[in-house]
């Protein structure tokens, strides 16, 4: 376990934030990117009954060499969103029994976006891998399980029943837990988002997959929350600038988890990455964006770094745009 300390502040803006009271500052957050020791991106955040907020990104492997190799999921958590602590790795490519085996020609692990759920007690930690060659056409979602939220994880001997055979760039897995404790999957790429109730069991679909309309230039990247009875999915575009990649975070909102959905636009808007995928919480009254940028390292090769916002609110719902802070 390695205790990360910063010793910089960046202090939000006002304008910003949504609950803060009259006198009271905002907590600082840290320096973004604010891990820095490893390279990390597609942050998704939570925060369990102990209180603290638990952050599962992927990894990218230094040297670089793009996004085939990713690998070796490491967890973080903090209690003041300034100080993080390194929990060390839970999960790599070589622990799926059922995974495409990297040769040793080409060395992938492909192991991109996960998430992590807590329900029954247990903690669910869901990742895209492919199981055979073509990799892009054959993406699945594992599963590994723990009693606790930062270590003690199994990877299970089957990935997620009830996805079919169309898994064509289907990866990014999204769990949502709503306010009656049924759970739903989501997860998308190429185009294409799908959605559906999980099972109680947390290692099936309970019905078939529901494709996701409404969602503006989606890419990837599907992130579901609840604010005030309204369900929000924000996702990563097509969007380029110059000639390349500069994906941005959209958002569309509903009265029903799986849609459909009313595209409001662009909340976060391009970083120094070409690819965007992020997460929205609330902890301690405060709302939250988790996401990655190539600040850290320069934009050298794939190897990006996650960052943190303040995220508000306007009083009909929409989401403010982001004031991305260094």
């Amino acid at each position: 376990m390695r205790r990360i300390l910063l010793s910089a502040t960046l202090v939000a803006t006002l304008s910003c934030g949504e609950t803060q009271r009259e006198g009271e500052p905002l907590p600082a957050l840290a320096p973004n990117p604010f891990i820095t020791h490893l390279y990390t991106a597609d942050p998704s955040a939570r925060v369990w009954d102990d209180g603290r907020l638990y952050l599962y990104p992927s990894h990218d492997i230094d040297p670089p060499r793009g996004c085939d190799l990713m690998d070796k999921y490491h967890v973080f958590s903090t209690d003041d969103l300034l100080h993080w602590t390194d929990h060390g790795q839970i999960v790599e490519a070589a622990d799926v029994p059922w995974g495409r085996k990297p040769s040793l020609a080409d060395g992938a692990t492909f192991m991109w976006a996960p998430d992590c759920i807590r329900k029954n007690g247990r903690y669910y930690f869901y990742f895209p891998h492919p199981s055979d060659d073509p990799w892009n056409s054959n993406w699945r979602i594992g599963i590994a399980v723990s009693d606790r939220p930062a270590s003690g994880f199994t990877v299970l001997d089957h990935w997620l029943e009830g996805l079919g055979d169309d898994n064509f760039a289907m990866i990014d897995p999204n769990i949502f837990v709503d306010d009656d404790g049924q759970a739903y999957f989501y997860y998308g790429g190429g185009g294409r988002c799908a959605g559906a109730r999980l099972h109680e069991n947390m290692t099936e679909l309970a019905e078939p997959l529901t494709f996701m309309t409404g969602l503006n230039d989606f890419h990837e990247a599907a992130w579901v929350f609840k604010r005030n009875g309204t369900y929000y999915l924000t996702y990563a575009d097509n969007h380029t600038e110059n000639g390349r990649g500069a994906n941005r975070m959209r958002y569309a909102v509903s009265n029903k988890p799986l849609g459909p959905w009313a595209g409001k636009g662009v909340f976060l808007g391009s970083t120094s990455c070409d690819t965007s995928h992020g997460s929205v919480v609330e902890y301690k009254g405060e709302w939250y964006v988790f996401y990655h940028s190539s600040d850290l390292s320069g934009g050298r090769g794939n190897l990006r770094s996650v960052c943190v916002d303040r995220l508000g609110f306007n009083e009909d719902g929409t989401i403010r745009t982001v004031r991305q802070t260094r």
